[in-house]
């Protein structure tokens, strides 16, 4: 029996993602269940609850703090997404060139990203800082400025600050992802191009685009993925505010559910979140249809 089970692939592949699947289970599959069914529920922190069926997602759905988070998801997830893509994009390629001190580069624009979240959204707390932030001294100094900069009191202010701290920090992963994409593109193609006389936006727009795009697609979900479902940054910087300002919808139901007690509330606004993360999930998915494109087989 245990020799025929050895001499089994299947049964022995099984065997190995059994563990994986336990985990997965435990730490997804129950969580995500428990907070689809407290979003059904008035569960209170200390009480269990009773069935209330739509009421939460009635609630939410005509509260104007809810309707702002999403507005604020949306918008940071937009702005900051695009940045990155382009200022990732922008990177890759000249990482991707035959540069000086190339290979020390691509370890630097690591550093954001290696870093605990946590601690880069407390060193953006302090350049942002209403009296001591070091970008509104050096605009002071140099007479661009009267005063200092309030970049964490203002609503708007607040926003655009919160985007750059997570674009500085999501750059790198969208960078090297797409370099790693970059070189998997055959010089060959570039060669035959220049040959026919293709100038060097041509070569990126009809080249270097179409054979990325497969990553461009999964890249681009997983940094929408974070940053739609991202907390800490936004948590240690703001804590939702200024007047709900930066409130996400993940900042949100943490602050429903655990400071506010109302579990049940708050469970429903994280599962208000799932549909627009299947979205971006879907996205990927049809982005990596133009596989079997670039491999000779049906688009």
């Amino acid at each position: 029996m245990l020799e025929r089970f050895q001499n089994s692939r299947n049964a022995l592949g099984l065997a190995f993602m059994l563990p994986a699947a336990l985990l997965l289970l435990l730490f997804l599959t129950y969580p995500l269940g428990l907070g689809v069914w407290l979003g059904f529920t008035d569960a209170k922190v200390g009480r269990a609850g009773e069935w209330v069926g739509l009421e939460n997602y009635q609630f939410i759905w005509g509260d104007s703090v809810t309707r702002l988070a999403l507005f604020n998801t949306l918008f940071y997830t937009f702005v900051a997404s695009v940045a990155k893509f382009g200022l990732g994009l922008w990177l890759a390629l000249i990482l991707n060139r035959n540069i000086p001190l190339k290979a020390f580069f691509r370890a630097v624009i690591l550093l954001p990203y290696i870093v605990p979240t946590a601690l880069s959204a407390i060193a953006f707390w302090w350049i942002y800082d209403a009296q001591f932030s070091i970008i509104s001294w050096v605009l002071l100094k140099l007479g661009w400025i009267d005063k200092y900069i309030d970049f964490l009191g203002v609503p708007w202010n607040a926003r655009i600050s919160t985007i750059v701290a997570n674009v500085w920090r999501g750059v790198p992963f969208v960078a090297i992802t797409l370099l790693a994409g970059l070189q998997t593109i055959s010089p060959s193609y570039y060669e035959a191009s220049a040959i026919d006389g293709a100038t060097p936006w041509q070569q990126f727009r009809y080249v270097t685009l179409p054979l990325l795009t497969p990553i461009i697609a999964v890249v681009m979900t997983f940094s929408v993925l974070f940053t739609f479902t991202d907390f800490q940054l936004i948590y240690v910087l703001t804590r939702g505010g200024p007047l709900n300002a930066t409130h996400l919808m993940a900042t949100l139901s943490f602050q429903r559910a655990i400071s506010g007690g109302a579990l049940g509330e708050g469970a429903a606004i994280a599962i208000a979140m799932v549909p627009f993360l299947l979205a971006a999930i879907m996205f990927s998915y049809f982005g990596l249809q133009r596989r079997a494109w670039q491999q000779g087989g049906k688009d």
